[in-house]
C-alpha cells in the first residue's frame, strides 16, 4: 500500500506542480506582450503574438495553473497518507515539507493566480506598458518565489534530513 500511496503522491505532484511552475512562469511575458503587444524580446523570426491571440495564450496560461492547483490538493492528502504509513509524520522533513507546501499554496492561492487575473484585465483593457510592467515583475517575482518553495520542499524529500527510514 506504501508503494501505491507514494506512487500517486510523486506522480500527481510532477504532473500538477511542473505544469503550475512552468505556466505561471510564462504567464507574465506573454500577458505583458499581449498587453504591449511587444513586452518582451523575441528571438530572430519568431512572431510576436500580440493582441487577442496573446491574451488567449494568457488566459490559457492562468487556466492551466487554476486548474492544477485545485488538482494539486492531491499531492499533500497522499504525502500526509504516505506519512503516515511510513509512520514519519513526526519527523522533522515532512513537517517542514507541508510547512513550505502550505505557504506555497498560499502564495499561488492568494498572490500569484490575482496577480495573473490583474494582469489580464490590463491586458484585456489595452493598458499601457508603463501599467502593466511593474504589475508582470511583482507577478514574477511572486512566481519565482513559489517556485523556489516547491523546489526546497523536493529537496527535502530527496534527502529526508534525520530520516531514520534509510536514505
Amino acid at each position: 500500500m506504501t508503494e501505491f500511496l507514494l506512487s500517486v503522491h510523486v506522480l500527481v505532484a510532477i504532473v500538477t506542480v511542473g505544469s503550475i511552475t512552468v505556466a505561471a512562469s510564462m504567464f507574465p511575458r506573454i500577458a505583458l506582450r499581449a498587453c504591449c503587444g511587444s513586452g518582451g524580446s523575441s528571438a530572430a523570426g519568431e512572431e510576436r503574438d500580440g493582441g487577442s491571440e496573446g491574451t488567449g495564450t494568457a488566459v490559457l496560461l492562468h487556466r492551466v495553473c487554476t486548474g492544477y492547483a485545485v488538482a494539486g490538493v492531491v499531492v499533500p492528502v497522499f504525502g500526509i497518507a504516505t506519512g503516515a504509513q511510513l509512520g514519519v509524520l513526526t519527523d522533522a522533513w515532512p513537517i517542514v515539507s507541508l510547512v513550505l507546501t502550505v505557504t506555497a499554496a498560499a502564495l499561488l492561492g492568494l498572490a500569484v493566480l490575482p496577480g495573473q487575473r490583474r494582469l489580464l484585465a490590463l491586458a484585456e483593457g489595452a493598458a499601457a506598458e508603463e501599467e502593466a510592467r511593474p504589475v508582470a515583475s511583482r507577478l514574477s517575482m511572486t512566481t519565482g518565489m513559489f517556485n523556489v518553495l516547491w523546489a526546497v520542499v523536493v529537496v527535502l524529500m530527496i534527502v529526508r534530513p534525520g530520516s531514520t527510514t534509510g536514505a
